[in-house]
């Protein structure tokens, strides 16, 4: 479960811009083991919470329980409508930008609204519709990573590149440019925190949780750490530095022209499989939202098939909006920059249940507490004090989505 919710496509889509600010190739591949590292954190610090908590609703429901319900209200809005149309939105780009070797005729733009608005209407249709187009797609994942990562390693022509780091490097890991740049590895460790949802799925998981993330997480920091050395190996930095398809630039020295349109049609599908559970999830959290407070109620209303169909208009009239309106580059920030504040206001809310309710019975609690959620806080908020400095203008736009959301529910809390 965390290895198929972990392995996401920003893997196959981050690394050119990482490129942009840090060329060494030392420091590119630390940028991938500190986010396993800070993902790691994060989920062991949701399933103490989840397990002490054990209601469905997520951040919504454990803020409002644990802290104020204006801040679960902000959380679960925020979560529900920028934290997954947004996603669904920078994987719809990839796709375009993966499909254009094939159909270079068709504007970028185009495409992403034509995936947005085809899966929309797919899980619009029917609840069961797509499910199993969710179960073959890992797998699908996992195949074209552990190729890429056999083939490479066979690859005569390689980049004379070393990971053996210089004292130079070491001055990178702790620049403004290096934390900037976690955003885009966050957002390919994005799933971390569907943790939450399968702690009461677990056989004694007092025992089984540390485990099965522990396994988990390095599993997929090892084939992403690897994965990015491949690229790296493979391909001139100079050819990756700002692509989006590094997975198509890549098989080109691979396997030559025709096998990478192959590949990137393979890609292609990986990210529609993306869109696809992101917008599957999105208006079932503003659904839930929508039946706790009464002037927002029609975001809870279904139709006869049981689709909430006006929580879905809302999802996609915002991702429309961030198409239109964004480049994938401030799409991402945007969505790194809520994601972070949402998870460590989750994470500091841990220690606080611990010490407001110490009793509470719970079936497990995070190793190596309190320095795994204080190590969890420290990183992201080091990664969000430098992204607001270099990004101030995407970093405010991502606060004040936050603050409206917390502000709405000041004006709707009279009917709750």
């Amino acid at each position: 479960m965390v290895i198929s919710s972990m392995v996401g496509t920003g893997v196959f889509t981050s690394l050119g811009y990482q490129l942009v600010d840090i060329q060494s190739v030392f420091a590119i591949l630390m940028l991938w083991l500190i986010g396993g590292v800070i993902s790691l954190f994060g989920a062991l610090s949701y399933c103490e919470l989840a397990s002490a908590l054990p209601k469905s609703g997520g951040e919504y429901y454990l803020l409002s329980r644990i802290l104020h319900p204006s801040i679960g209200l902000s959380a679960g809005l925020v979560s529900a409508t920028v934290g997954f149309s947004a996603p669904a939105v920078l994987a719809a780009i990839a796709l375009a930008n993966y499909l254009n070797p094939i159909m270079p005729f068709m504007n970028i733009k185009i495409i992403a609204i034509f995936v947005i608005l085809s899966m929309n209407l797919m899980h619009a249709y029917s609840l069961d519709t797509g499910k199993s187009f969710q179960v073959w797609s890992t797998f699908l994942k996992l195949f074209i990573i552990f190729s890429f990562v056999s083939i490479g390693f066979l690859y005569e022509d390689k980049q004379s590149i070393s990971f053996i780091p210089k004292y130079e490097d070491f001055e990178i890991l702790f620049s403004p440019e290096f934390a900037v740049n976690l955003v885009w590895v966050s957002y390919a460790y994005a799933g971390w925190n569907s943790s939450i949802y399968v702690v009461g799925e677990i056989i004694q998981p007092n025992k089984n949780i540390f485990r099965s993330i522990l396994i988990g997480t390095l599993i997929v920091t090892a084939l992403y750490v690897l994965l990015n050395y491949v690229f790296l190996l493979i391909s001139p930095i100079d050819v990756l530095m700002g692509k989006i398809e590094i997975g198509y630039i890549s098989s080109i020295n691979l396997f030559g022209f025709k096998t990478a349109k192959i590949v990137s049609i393979f890609i292609g599908l990986l990210l529609l499989s993306t869109v696809s559970s992101y917008v599957y999830i999105g208006p079932r959290i503003i659904q839930a939202i929508g039946k706790d407070y009464e002037k927002i109620n029609f975001l809870s209303k279904v139709n006869k098939k049981g689709v909430p169909l006006n929580a879905f208009s809302l999802q996609l009239f915002i991702s429309l909006i961030f198409i239109i309106s964004s480049t994938f580059e401030e799409v991402m920030l945007y969505t790194g920059i809520i994601l972070i504040i949402t998870t460590s206001i989750t994470v500091c809310s841990l220690i606080y249940l611990r010490i407001k309710e110490p009793n509470l019975k719970r079936a497990y609690k995070v190793w190596g507490y309190p320095f795994t959620p204080i190590t969890f806080v420290i990183l992201n908020t080091w990664i969000l004090y430098y992204t607001i400095r270099l990004q101030p203008f995407e970093s405010l736009i991502g606060v004040c989505l936050i603050v409206i959301s917390l502000g709405l529910y000041f004006s709707i809390k009279t009917e709750t």
